[in-house]
């Protein structure tokens, strides 16, 4: 099992940066891939970014390319997204993710709110 909790989130103008944490515990392989996730109201859940816990390679979706960066800090167990050039479009709740590279993505955090005002 796998424990995901999600910290960071707020409210930010257009233009702005936010930095979200995700802190996770339990069995955590380095073969487990970390993602972000994000669903803005009546919309689907959207794909935004993910890492592999222990080689470090990414990716991200095309809307957010340049604007924001996952990283993660294994000694600390947590992955980051760092998100700068934020839009109004940004504007939802963002979860964490993990997976292992066979699966689907079958651990999720709680969720966090991100807020962007133009």
């Amino acid at each position: 099992q796998v424990q995901l909790v999600e910290s960071g989130g707020g409210l930010v103008q257009a233009g702005g940066s936010l930095r979200l944490s995700c802190a996770a515990s339990g069995r955590i392989f380095s073969s487990h891939i970390m993602g972000w996730f994000r669903q803005a109201p009546g919309q689907e859940r959207e794909f935004v970014t993910a890492i592999s816990w222990g080689g470090g390679s990414r990716s991200y979706t095309d809307s957010v390319k340049d604007r924001f960066t996952i990283s993660r800090d294994i000694a600390k167990s947590t992955v980051y997204l760092q998100m700068n050039g934020l839009k109004a479009e940004d504007t939802a709740v963002y979860l964490c993710a993990a997976r292992l590279p066979t699966a689907d993505w079958g651990y999720w955090g709680q969720g966090t709110q991100v807020t962007v005002s133009s």
